[in-house]
């Protein structure tokens, strides 16, 4: 599979999708962990992609989000933003309720692929 159908893939599989450097729970930069802990304090499971250990990722999702920089946050098939947008959000409570709607619209989706 192509990158950009793998990113594609990604991005419809997943309605909260964080990329990033590291791991939610050992973040290799200081912009994914900030998103990170936005992103956990509003209280929903989120997937990630480590772009550190997809190097062909890491080079093609700038150029087709049109987004240069990591962590770049995607919600329901959309680019939120990186860093800044994700704590502005965060702090106007805005991150919280687009991420507790999103999962709310997924929810049956989680139910039933966990059965």
């Amino acid at each position: 599979m192509e990158t950009v159908e793998r990113i594609k893939q990604q991005i419809s599989e997943n309605p909260i999708l964080l990329y990033m450097k590291g791991s939610p729970k050992f973040p290799s930069c200081g912009f994914s962990a900030q998103a990170v802990q936005a992103l956990s304090q509003c209280g929903e499971r989120f997937a990630y992609v480590d772009i550190l250990q997809n190097p062909e990722i890491r080079a093609e999702l700038p150029k087709y989000a049109n987004w240069p920089t990591f962590p770049q946050l995607w919600v329901e098939g959309e680019l939120v933003g990186g860093c800044d947008i994700i704590m502005e959000m965060f702090r106007e409570g805005e991150l919280a309720s687009l991420i507790k709607e999103a999962a709310a619209k997924h929810a049956d989706d989680a139910e039933q692929s966990a059965e």
